[in-house]
C-alpha cells in the first residue's frame, strides 16, 4: 500500500507541474540556472569517468584481441558501440543520479522543512510548476548533449589507451567507422531523455514531500539516489528490449 500511495503522490506532483507559470521570465531564469547546475556542474566528473571508462575498456579488450587472430581494428568497433549503446548513457546517468539527484532532493527538502514551499502555496503560487518543472525541463535539455560528450570522451580515452597498447591510431579509427549504425546514436539519446526524466523527477519527489527535520532530508537524498539508480538500470533493460 505504501508503494501505491507513493506512486499516487508522484503522479499528482507531475500533474500539478504541468501548468502555465505565473511569471514566465522567472520561470525560464530558473530553467537556465538548473541547466548550469546540472550540465556545467557535472561536466568534470562525467568527463573524467567517461574518459577512463573508455581507456579501461580498451586496455581490457586489447589484451584479448591482440593475442589472438582478431584484426586490431575491431578494438575501435568494440569501444565505439560499448560507449554509445551502453556505457555513456547508463554510467553517466548513474553518476548524475548520485550528484544531481541528491542535490535536488536536499534543496527541495530544505525548502519544505523551512516552510518556504508552504509560503509559496499561501501566496497562490503553484510550487510544483515553479520548483519542479524547471528542474525536469533543464535536465531534459542538458543531459542528452552531456551524454554525447561522454561518449566522445570515452572513445577518445579508448583511442589513447589503444595506442599505448600497440594499436595504430589509423587502425582504431578504421574500427570506429566499421559497420557504423546511426540508429545506435538514436538509442543512446532515447536513454538519455528517459534517464534524465527519471533521475530528476524521482529526486524532486523525495525532496518535495519530505517530512520532519534535517535527518529526514538526508534520508530523502539517499532514497532519491538509490531509487533513481535502480530505475535507470531497470529502464535501461526495458529500452534495450524494445529498441534493440
Amino acid at each position: 500500500m505504501e508503494i501505491l500511495a507513493s506512486l499516487g503522490k508522484y503522479a499528482i506532483m507531475l500533474r500539478r507541474m504541468i501548468s502555465r507559470p505565473e511569471n514566465m521570465r522567472m520561470y525560464w531564469r530558473e530553467v537556465l540556472r538548473q541547466m548550469n547546475n546540472i550540465g556545467v556542474g557535472s561536466l568534470v566528473i562525467v568527463g573524467i569517468i567517461s574518459f577512463f571508462t573508455g581507456a579501461v575498456t580498451a586496455v581490457q579488450f586489447a589484451a584479448q584481441l591482440l593475442g589472438g587472430w582478431f584484426p586490431p581494428y575491431l578494438l575501435g568497433f568494440i569501444i565505439r558501440d560499448s560507449m554509445i549503446i551502453e556505457l555513456a548513457p547508463t554510467l553517466s546517468s548513474l553518476v548524475l543520479a548520485g550528484k544531481v539527484g541528491s542535490n535536488m532532493a536536499s534543496e527541495l527538502g530544505t525548502m519544505r522543512i523551512s516552510e518556504q514551499i508552504d509560503a509559496l502555496e499561501i501566496m497562490g503560487i503553484n510550487s510544483t510548476a515553479y520548483l519542479v518543472a524547471p528542474k525536469i525541463i533543464a535536465s531534459l535539455i542538458i543531459v542528452p548533449p552531456l551524454i554525447i560528450l561522454s561518449a566522445y570522451l570515452g572513445i577518445y580515452g579508448g583511442l589513447l589507451a589503444a595506442t599505448y597498447a600497440g594499436v595504430a591510431p589509423e587502425m582504431f579509427i578504421k574500427g570506429l567507422r566499421y559497420m557504423f549504425d546511426p540508429y545506435n546514436v538514436f538509442v543512446m539519446q532515447v536513454k538519455a531523455v528517459v534517464f534524465a526524466f527519471l533521475i530528476t523527477s524521482v529526486a524532486c519527489f523525495y525532496g518535495y514531500y519530505v517530512e520532519g527535520g534535517a535527518l529526514e532530508i538526508g534520508r530523502a537524498s539517499t532514497k532519491a539516489v538509490v531509487n533513481g539508480s535502480i530505475l535507470v538500470v531497470f529502464f535501461d533493460y526495458i529500452i534495450a528490449v524494445l529498441l534493440t
